[in-house]
């Protein structure tokens, strides 16, 4: 065992949000954490990483216990570049750590010389998991790790995880990269929390059937209340011992805790009636500067359309539907909505909700007091009921919500707005598994068209039934079906994997022949770290110089040009580097 948590208790003002709760931690658990937003689960995972104090309760770690913690939300104390961050506490291998560094900074979309100040949230949080990754730890804890990066790096982040040797606790609503990387879930519950050593799949079934032997037993333990209270309430003597110890039975009977079936979020269908013409894409293109995110686009939305907007980070999706809700124009080209549209945009980004002094019920009551729905009016209270927030927490002011339950709340604004067209920006970022559960069921009933930027595979998989895919080259390919249909009929990448199987395979041994670096790999090998570090020298320089000459158009222009060619340098010569790198450890192997 390498870490155990015994009887934390923590309270957050009157809520209790962790009671009397135990963990323990071995070697090659790789335990996902889940539960509904506000219940305590970013909190559990900072007093398992010593960054918090629990109220009552101790944290124990095993000698040579080494914790590497993500947050949520990353906050960096001061200024430094993205490889001063990543390899700051690797000191003792700094040339093997920062080879590899970069090599894993360039493949999460990053650049190791820019500074960290100068980053967005979702690149900070990259940054972040580069660092987990290089770090010699034995314990990985990490909240919310898929946030902000796309489908590509969530696979490989998956197999990291999966084949990394040491323990994995995690908070994540991302239900495929729990099923295929954990081996224990733990759910917390009204401040309990119940394991089960299994993945996510079998948590489920385990679940239900925990829930109804719970319930079974409450029905069991009511009907014998009922039979004690009919015996007490006929007036028997209560002096004998065996009369005594019945009535003492009796209260602890009464005074028992029942079980309580989880909150659920309760999204009643609200919109408004949609026309005939509703969305018309005509010929739209847009970059920004050198860099074409999409070129000629077409499409009509028609009623019933489920769309899933996927690719790269950076690649153009959010800046797509953000021409679709009129916030910036195309290019070339043009959009045209029509007239009984009412767009709902929920937005990537919390910081849009400006005024956090004010409560919950007053930013509800901003957007709507009353909305329709098919079961009749409903009041912005009534409606908060139904999102989990009960008649405390609309009155709290919203700064004091979790992330998640700000997420949930800003999902509740849109939805009063009646929309017709349901624009999705990221919506599973921070939001609990029941809750995106509910919100999937709502949009199989919403009698609209859902346009979703989602990098959630699961998600995608329940909600669009097509697929349009963000190339690099500017291109926006169609795919008919969800997620896992794209998967299947996206052409396959066979060019690339001809190079690579034409690079590895003179490295794989014939019979009993050693492997070994020909001539050639050799003095590559022995130089390529040199190479890297000149390019990224050279990607310094061209920064610096764009900084120099941002009101020149024309050279601007030449220089990001200059620097995009050398970017693709470098991505190819770390790309060898890591070829050469496993070869040489191969060919070591051999040595032992």
């Amino acid at each position: 065992m390498i870490l155990s948590a015994e009887n934390i208790t923590i309270s957050f003002t009157e809520k209790k949000l962790l009671n009397n709760i135990s963990i323990f931690i071995d070697n090659n658990d790789k335990i996902g954490i889940v539960g509904i937003n506000g219940t305590g689960k970013s909190t559990l995972l900072k007093i398992l990483s010593g960054l918090e104090t629990p109220q009552s309760g101790k944290v124990t770690l095993a000698n040579n216990t080494i914790i590497s913690y993500v947050p949520q939300h990353p906050v960096f104390d001061k200024d430094k570049t993205v490889l001063d961050y990543v390899t700051e506490n690797n000191k003792a291998h700094t040339w093997d750590i920062q080879t590899q560094a970069k090599s894993l900074i360039t493949r999460f979309g990053l650049n190791s010389n820019d500074n960290i100040s100068q980053l967005s949230g979702g690149q900070k949080k990259r940054v972040c998991l580069v660092a987990a990754i290089v770090s010699p730890a034995n314990l990985l804890i990490l909240d919310e790790p898929t946030n902000h990066i796309d489908s590509e790096m969530v696979e490989y982040l998956e197999n990291y995880l999966k084949n990394f040797k040491g323990a994995i606790v995690m908070v994540t609503h991302d239900r495929y990269f729990l099923d295929r990387v954990t081996n224990s879930i733990i759910e917390i519950n009204h401040g309990s929390i119940y394991r089960y050593n299994t993945n996510y799949s079998g948590f489920i079934q385990l679940k239900t059937e925990r829930e109804e032997m719970e319930i079974s037993t409450d029905r069991k333990i009511k009907s014998i209340l009922r039979n004690e209270l009919e015996w007490l309430q006929r007036g028997a003597r209560a002096r004998s011992t065996k009369q005594k110890a019945r009535i003492q039975r009796y209260e602890q009977l009464k005074s028992r805790e029942y079980f309580k079936a989880d909150e659920k979020v309760d999204i009643t269908s609200v919109s408004s009636r949609l026309g005939k013409t509703i969305i018309e894409i005509d010929s739209i293109s847009k970059s920004y500067g050198n860099k074409k995110l999409f070129d000629n686009f077409s499409y009509i939305f028609t009623k019933g359309d489920r769309v899933g907007f996927i690719g790269k980070n950076g690649c153009g999706k959010t800046t797509m539907v953000k021409i679709i809700a009129k916030i910036e124009k195309p290019d070339f080209g043009t959009v045209k909505i029509g007239q009984t549209v009412k767009i709902g945009y929920y937005h990537q980004e919390l910081n849009l909700i400006q005024n956090l002094d004010q409560t919950v019920i007053d930013y509800i009551r901003n957007t709507a007091e009353y909305v329709k729905t098919p079961d009749g009016t409903i009041s912005a209270s009534q409606m908060l009921e139904k999102f989990l927030f009960n008649s405390e927490l609309q009155y709290t002011q919203i700064k004091r919500l979790s992330g998640g339950e700000k997420r949930r709340l800003s999902l509740l604004k849109v939805l009063m707005t009646e929309p017709n067209v349901l624009i999705l920006d990221e919506p599973t970022n921070d939001l609990d598994i029941t809750t995106m559960s509910i919100l999937e069921e709502f949009i199989e009933l919403f009698d609209g068209v859902v346009i979703a930027v989602s990098h959630d595979r699961y998600f995608l998989d329940r909600t669009v039934n097509r697929i349009f895919a963000f190339e690099n080259d500017g291109r926006i390919k169609q795919y008919e079906g969800s997620y896992s249909d794209y998967l299947l009929n996206k052409p396959k990448e066979k060019e690339a994997k001809t190079k690579t199987d034409t690079k590895t395979s003179s490295y794989k041994p014939t019979h009993e022949k050693k492997l070994k670096f020909t001539y050639k790999e050799q003095k590559e090998y022995e130089t390529i770290e040199f190479d890297i570090s000149a390019l990224e020298e050279k990607l310094s320089e061209i920064d610096s110089l764009i900084l120099k000459n941002s009101t020149d158009f024309e050279k601007l222009t030449e220089l990001t040009k200059q620097k995009e060619e050398i970017e693709q340098n470098l991505t190819q010569k770390m790309e060898r580097w890591e070829e050469l790198e496993e070869l040489n450890n191969k060919i070591n192997a051999q040595k032992n």
